[in-house]
């Protein structure tokens, strides 16, 4: 019994983390050793329900649902410890050949700027590609709660990032 209720987990596993892995650095703000921590929370608490969710149309959706939520939740319990050893970005592994380092820096750089609910929304609506609707499930929120953040996230976005970004542009 216990082998079929995990059957199929550990592909799904190997074939999700290096997206949840990527969802999770932009949430942190390219905090790589908090991400990590992130997916392998999540990876953990998808385990656990892995024979329900293995039925579900969507089991990746869930996942990042669960990811998102995980990050939410330590940011309220770590809200007063926002500590950081350094302000450098550490650099984020496998880097394009397209040469968008310093374009994706800046991004990052960004992102954690923005409040922990505020990313989570612009992750899931812009990286992650959901519907209002999708991202509001996800973070147990309203539509019209989803849309007021998305606007005044994108607004931060480019406040913060100013004119910048323009000097990465292609032609």
């Amino acid at each position: 019994m216990r082998q079929s209720r995990t059957e199929g987990y550990p592909e799904f596993a190997a074939a999700r983390a290096g997206h949840l892995y990527r969802s999770a650095c932009l949430l942190t703000g390219g905090d790589t050793h908090l991400a990590e921590d992130l997916v392998q929370e999540a990876l953990g608490r998808v385990y656990l329900r892995w024979g329900r969710i293995s039925r579900l149309d969507n089991p990746a959706g869930y996942a990042q649902t669960v990811l998102t939520r995980t990050f939410l939740a330590h940011q309220r319990r770590h809200s007063s410890r926002r500590e950081r050893a350094t302000d450098v970005l550490p650099e984020l592994p496998a880097p394009d050949p397209a040469g968008d380092t310093p374009l994706r820096l800046t991004l990052l750089e960004a992102l954690g700027r923005l409040s922990a609910k505020d990313r989570a929304v612009v992750v899931l609506r812009y990286w992650e590609d959901r519907s209002i609707e999708e991202t509001a499930a996800a973070l147990n929120t309203s539509s019209a709660a989803v849309r007021t953040r998305c606007v005044r996230a994108l607004a931060r976005l480019r406040l913060f990032l100013g004119d910048t970004v323009g000097e990465y542009a292609t032609p």
